[in-house]
């Protein structure tokens, strides 16, 4: 009786895995081969590589407080914002040629990130930041400056190349044209 839940757990899983997208990094080759515009762009569902994790400190002053979570980081209040491995995400506007803003939340058009083509990650588009120094980088989301560290650097946008590249095709054969 054990093995054959086994059994059917794992043609279940089997199952379910073959249903999921097959991710494909999104890089800067297929966005300039594919010469998507902005309303093709709007209608690609875009998933995270890895996950991101902004944080703040936080000041009694501050008083918005919605998505993100308070914790106590070396004695200080920080404001932490987790973006998951594998959360869905849309694009939003292209600010400047190759720079993508794309949101990962339903709430708030200013909750976006940057992502870019980056030529040391096989032109992915990366997670951008105003600066990166050594361990750290800085984010504008929500119109507030997060700290990230830089394991959220090579964070890139994934796309499930099957469903984009699913083109209907009409067709016919021509029978031909003769004289009168």
């Amino acid at each position: 009786m054990n093995a054959n839940k086994t059994l059917v757990i794992a043609v279940t899983l089997l199952t379910l895995g073959a249903c999921s997208p097959q991710l494909t990094p999104f890089t800067e080759k297929l966005y300039d081969e594919n010469r998507w515009t902005e309303v093709d762009l709007k209608k690609i569902q875009f998933y995270l590589s890895d996950d991101i994790v902004m944080r703040r400190e936080f000041s009694s002053s501050d008083s918005r407080i919605e998505g993100g979570t308070i914790r106590m980081v070396g004695g200080r209040q920080v404001e932490e914002i987790v973006i998951p491995r594998g959360t869905p995400g849309i694009f939003l506007f292209s600010p400047k040629q190759n720079r993508f803003a794309v949101s990962f939340e339903a709430e708030g058009d200013d909750r976006y990130l940057m992502f870019g083509p980056n030529p040391n990650a096989s032109g992915r588009f990366v997670l951008l930041a105003s600066d990166w120094e050594r361990r750290q980088g800085t984010v504008t989301y929500e119109n507030r400056k997060f700290e990230v560290d830089a394991s959220s650097a090579w964070s890139s946008l994934m796309v499930d190349l099957k469903r984009i590249n699913t083109t209907n095709v009409k067709s016919r054969t021509a029978k031909g044209r003769t004289v009168n």
